[in-house]
Protein backbone atom coordinates (compact mmCIF):
# COMPACT_ATOMS: atom_id res chain seq x y z
CA UNK A 1 0.00 0.00 0.00
CA UNK A 2 1.38 3.36 -1.01
CA UNK A 3 1.69 6.01 1.68
CA UNK A 4 0.37 9.44 0.90
CA UNK A 5 2.35 12.62 1.38
CA UNK A 6 0.25 13.56 4.41
CA UNK A 7 0.91 10.31 6.26
CA UNK A 8 4.65 10.89 5.90
CA UNK A 9 4.32 14.45 7.18
CA UNK A 10 2.25 13.22 10.11
CA UNK A 11 5.25 11.38 11.52
CA UNK A 12 7.33 14.57 11.93
CA UNK A 13 5.37 15.99 14.91
CA UNK A 14 5.04 12.51 16.42
CA UNK A 15 8.81 11.99 16.39
CA UNK A 16 9.43 15.55 17.60
CA UNK A 17 6.95 15.08 20.44
CA UNK A 18 8.55 11.80 21.49
CA UNK A 19 12.00 13.43 21.47
CA UNK A 20 10.71 16.37 23.52
CA UNK A 21 9.12 14.00 26.02
CA UNK A 22 12.36 12.03 26.34
CA UNK A 23 14.46 15.17 26.82
CA UNK A 24 12.02 16.58 29.37
CA UNK A 25 11.88 13.48 31.50
CA UNK A 26 15.47 12.24 31.19
CA UNK A 27 17.62 15.37 31.46
CA UNK A 28 18.55 16.79 34.85
CA UNK A 29 17.47 20.30 35.64
CA UNK A 30 20.33 22.79 35.54
CA UNK A 31 20.69 25.04 38.58
CA UNK A 32 17.79 23.28 40.26
CA UNK A 33 17.18 23.89 43.92
CA UNK A 34 17.48 20.76 46.00
CA UNK A 35 14.24 19.67 47.54
CA UNK A 36 13.32 17.09 50.12
CA UNK A 37 10.49 15.48 48.18
CA UNK A 38 12.71 14.26 45.36
CA UNK A 39 10.17 14.20 42.54
CA UNK A 40 8.97 17.83 42.39
CA UNK A 41 10.92 18.45 39.17
CA UNK A 42 9.35 15.44 37.49
CA UNK A 43 5.91 16.52 38.69
CA UNK A 44 6.37 20.00 37.22
CA UNK A 45 7.55 18.49 33.93
CA UNK A 46 4.51 16.24 33.71
CA UNK A 47 2.16 19.13 34.49
CA UNK A 48 3.81 21.19 31.73
CA UNK A 49 3.41 18.31 29.27
CA UNK A 50 -0.23 17.87 30.30
CA UNK A 51 -0.88 21.58 29.73
CA UNK A 52 0.79 21.41 26.32
CA UNK A 53 -1.33 18.41 25.35
CA UNK A 54 -4.50 20.19 26.48
CA UNK A 55 -3.69 23.30 24.43
CA UNK A 56 -2.53 21.32 21.39
CA UNK A 57 -5.62 19.11 21.53
CA UNK A 58 -7.86 22.15 21.45
CA UNK A 59 -5.96 23.64 18.52
CA UNK A 60 -5.96 20.41 16.52
CA UNK A 61 -9.67 19.91 17.18
CA UNK A 62 -10.41 23.44 16.01
CA UNK A 63 -8.41 22.93 12.83
CA UNK A 64 -10.13 19.65 12.02
CA UNK A 65 -13.58 21.12 12.61
CA UNK A 66 -12.94 24.27 10.61
CA UNK A 67 -11.45 22.60 7.57
CA UNK A 68 -14.78 21.07 6.55
CA UNK A 69 -16.87 24.01 7.67
CA UNK A 70 -14.67 26.49 5.82
CA UNK A 71 -14.71 24.57 2.55
CA UNK A 72 -18.48 24.12 2.65
CA UNK A 73 -18.96 27.72 3.73
CA UNK A 74 -17.01 29.08 0.78
CA UNK A 75 -19.23 27.08 -1.56
CA UNK A 76 -22.36 28.46 0.08
CA UNK A 77 -21.08 32.05 -0.06
CA UNK A 78 -20.14 31.64 -3.74
CA UNK A 79 -23.71 30.65 -4.56
CA UNK A 80 -25.59 32.82 -2.05
CA UNK A 81 -23.59 35.81 -0.75
CA UNK A 82 -26.44 36.81 1.58
CA UNK A 83 -25.69 33.73 3.74
CA UNK A 84 -22.33 35.18 4.86
CA UNK A 85 -23.47 35.93 8.42
CA UNK A 86 -24.86 32.45 8.94
CA UNK A 87 -21.72 30.81 7.53
CA UNK A 88 -19.51 33.02 9.70
CA UNK A 89 -21.47 31.99 12.79
CA UNK A 90 -20.96 28.29 12.05
CA UNK A 91 -17.28 28.89 11.27
CA UNK A 92 -16.68 30.62 14.63
CA UNK A 93 -18.38 27.98 16.83
CA UNK A 94 -15.35 25.58 16.81
CA UNK A 95 -13.14 28.40 18.10
CA UNK A 96 -14.45 27.56 21.56
CA UNK A 97 -12.38 24.35 21.45
CA UNK A 98 -9.04 26.16 21.54
CA UNK A 99 -10.33 28.59 24.16
CA UNK A 100 -11.29 25.65 26.41
CA UNK A 101 -7.90 23.98 25.79
CA UNK A 102 -6.06 27.22 26.57
CA UNK A 103 -8.01 27.79 29.79
CA UNK A 104 -7.42 24.19 30.87
CA UNK A 105 -3.69 24.56 30.17
CA UNK A 106 -3.52 27.74 32.26
CA UNK A 107 -5.43 26.03 35.08
CA UNK A 108 -2.95 23.15 35.03
CA UNK A 109 0.12 25.41 34.95
CA UNK A 110 -1.09 27.65 37.76
CA UNK A 111 -2.11 24.68 39.88
CA UNK A 112 -5.64 25.90 40.46
CA UNK A 113 -7.10 22.38 40.46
Amino acid sequence: MKQSRYSKLFMIPVIAGAALLAFTLLTPQAFAQENTTGDAGLNKSLVAIAAAIAIAGGLIGTGNAQQGIGAAGMGIIAEKPEKFGQVLFFFVIPETLWIIGFVLGIILLLGIL
